[in-house]
């Protein structure tokens, strides 16, 4: 499904947004802003901020069909 490099890097900062997420809604601690110098800091907000272009970049993969995503049968 996710062949290319950059597909599994934008998958990887889903997925870490998906964990803060997570962890916010469980015991209310927001990890990237504690790890980055609170929420309001410029880094938090920058890692946000790729998290989520990183979420619209993969919406075109949620709407394509299986045979799109299948690699050729010539290619190994």
């Amino acid at each position: 499904m996710y062949n290319s490099w950059f597909q599994k890097l934008l998958l990887l900062l889903v997925i870490v947004g998906g964990i803060n997420w997570g962890v916010y809604g469980i015991w209310g601690l927001d990890l990237v802003g504690w790890l980055l110098g609170g929420s309001l800091g410029w880094l938090a907000r920058t890692v946000f901020i790729i998290v989520g272009i990183a979420a619209l970049a993969l919406l075109p993969a949620l709407f394509s069909s299986n045979e799109e995503r299948r690699p050729e049968a010539g290619r190994a």
